[in-house]
């Protein structure tokens, strides 16, 4: 298998190769400018000596026209490794140091005197056509109509002279040594970071534990490194965690009564625990192994229907469902990131039990009203004969007889209002309903009573503050209230109902009283049939105990949400959701 090479090893190639490319290109650069300043020196001098040559032609007068040997004196004085040549205007050769000039051919070819004739001096390295030898050649042209021309040989001595190393070539190199040390030093210990990260990506791959001690180089990458650690440990953390509140969540769907199956945005199963399995076959009607065949089912048509419409539908749809003598509360939540839960109950056993107090209440209202509005007719006709007619003693039987009597009428109004309410509830006409108004009627209707009580009724509920729904049941929900808290809340309080709040969709309540309140006990009973927190003041004060059940079915069949509490100043406090549009609902669905 190929060897891998480390990135200490890699880092350390590249970055030598960089430095020493740009180490060699310093002294190429050096070399090429020393070996230039040796040329340019070495041209100086022997410019120096074509002048001598040319001061001497002048001092001695010497025509070399008519006198060929005018120059030997001077050769004497001059280098013996010097050639040189003094060449007419014309090319022809005057004279030479080494040869005799009248064999010569004509010099004006030459490179070395085209250059001079055009620039005053010019040179070049060639060997020599008279003798072979490999040679210098220097050329400067004076005024008196002539080139002087030096050639000195090129030979091993004198290349080494010109292209001999410039001693700062010995601390560039220095200096490339001491930078590959430096990366060498460097890339190690980045290596060692790289390599404690790796080590540290190794045990997370393979989910061990990082130890307390753990730690990487004091460098940059060694601080990117533990944040990373201190990072992942965190994550490993919030993942145990998760994993515990995961068990604990899985443990309590597997212990639920109901059955819970959650889903994700493309209908795949998440989980499903045993009972919605079972209630599942129970609703399909035949044995299902998987969950999807929920999706197919016609008796959840409407569930797959709002799945599909997603966010216009809203985030909650619920619906009942009958099945094999088994009723069955189906609601299904859509959740932002497309997924969803399906929550199924089985509430046969309570709904018949609904169904039975239902049925009992409704067959005794039923069977009640007849004879009750017979005897309060009878009753208000006797009531109406002259006081004389009576002894006090039968009068105030009578008087007693007559007040059970209208409470009796009224129970059986509100048992009829209830059931008006499950069993009927698109006979209610629906249209917008301006509250302000509605609780000012109302206040004119109960002036009498809240005088006889001493209480005052306060609206706070601006003219812009419209429900969409059924006026009657709204009035009926306002006086509900505000006769409960006259029964009960005692004398001299204030009643005060307030539009707190409003979103897009709903708008918020309040109504509350200043008076006694109730024990906390009786909070999460009070909206009850026939519940009494004082059975015997309300027998003193009256009340069928149904006033408060008809405030939450009213609500709920606006598609609203009720709670009571009790005031820290004292007093109940009712707060109510209404949305400012919508469908009307029987309470029950």
């Amino acid at each position: 298998m190929r060897r891998r090479i480390s990135f200490k090893w890699r880092i350390l190639f590249t970055f030598t190769v960089i430095v020493a490319v740009f180490t060699a290109g310093i002294i190429l650069f050096e070399q090429e400018r020393f070996r230039r300043e040796r040329s340019r020196g070495l041209e100086r001098t022997l410019g120096n000596n074509a002048d001598i040559v040319c001061r001497y032609l002048d001092g001695e007068g010497a025509d070399l026209e008519s006198d060929p040997k005018g120059l030997d004196g001077l050769v004497r004085c001059m280098s013996p490794e010097v050639r040189f040549t003094v060449i007419g205007r014309g090319g022809r050769v005057l004279y030479d140091s080494r040869l005799e000039a009248e064999g010569m051919e004509n010099h004006l070819e030459r490179p070395e005197i085209r250059k001079a004739d055009a620039c005053g001096t010019g040179t070049d390295i060639r060997p020599s056509i008279s003798d072979g030898v490999r040679y210098l050649y220097y050329a400067r042209r004076y005024d008196r109509g002539y080139f002087v021309r030096l050639a000195i040989p090129y030979d091993v001595k004198l290349r080494t002279f010109i292209n001999s190393g410039n001693p700062s070539v010995c601390y560039i190199l220095l200096f490339f040594a001491a930078c590959v040390l430096m990366m060498r030093y460097f890339s190690g210990r980045f290596s060692q970071s790289l390599r404690a990260l790796r080590e540290f990506s190794l045990k997370m791959a393979s989910g061990a534990e990082i130890p307390d001690g753990f730690t990487f180089a004091d460098d940059e990458v060694g601080d990117v490194s533990a944040g990373i650690v201190e990072n992942y440990n965190l994550l490993q953390e919030n993942r145990r965690r998760l994993a515990a509140e995961r068990e604990k969540l899985l443990q309590h769907f597997q212990l639920s009564e109901e059955g819970i199956a959650l889903f994700s945005a493309d209908r795949r199963e998440i989980y499903a625990n045993t009972h919605f399995l079972q209630f599942l076959n129970v609703i399909l009607e035949s044995p299902a192994r998987e969950t999807g065949r929920l999706f197919e089912d016609p008796a959840l048509r409407e569930f797959v229907t709002f799945i599909d419409a997603r966010t216009e539908a809203g985030s909650l749809f619920t619906k009942r469902i009958a099945k094999s003598g088994r009723q069955f509360a189906v609601r299904l939540i859509l959740f932002e990131d497309g997924s969803f839960e399906f929550y199924v109950s089985d509430v046969t056993k309570s709904e018949k039990m609904r169904l039975l107090k239902q049925e009992m209440t409704n067959n005794i209202a039923h069977e009640l009203r007849t004879p009750v509005t017979t005897i309060r007719g009878y009753l208000e006709t006797v009531l109406s004969r002259d006081r004389g007619d009576f002894s006090a003693l039968h009068r105030g039987f009578l008087d007693r007889a007559y007040a059970q009597t209208v409470r009796l009428s009224e129970l059986i109004q509100d048992i009829s209002l209830l059931t008006k309410i499950e069993e009927a509830p698109d006979r209610f006409e629906r249209e917008p309903v301006r509250i302000k108004s509605l609780l000012n009627e109302l206040a004119d209707d109960l002036a009498d009573r809240l005088r006889q009580t001493d209480d005052r009724f306060a609206v706070e509920v601006s003219d812009r503050v419209v429900i969409s729904g059924s006026r009657t049941l709204l009035y009926s929900l306002f006086r509900n209230l505000i006769e409960n808290a006259i029964i009960h809340a005692g004398a001299g309080v204030e009643i005060t109902v307030r539009c707190y709040s409003e979103s897009e969709e709903s708008f918020f309540f309040e109504f509350y009283d200043t008076g006694t309140g109730v024990e906390e006990r009786h909070l999460v009973r009070l909206f009850e049939r026939f519940y009494r927190a004082d059975a015997g003041r309300t027998r003193k004060t009256g009340g069928s105990g149904l006033g408060l059940s008809i405030v939450k079915n009213a609500v709920l069949f606006h598609r609203g949400n009720v709670v009571a509490r009790n005031r820290p100043g004292g007093g109940l406090h009712f707060l109510m959701t209404f949305p400012k549009t919508g469908r009307l609902t029987p309470a029950g669905e």
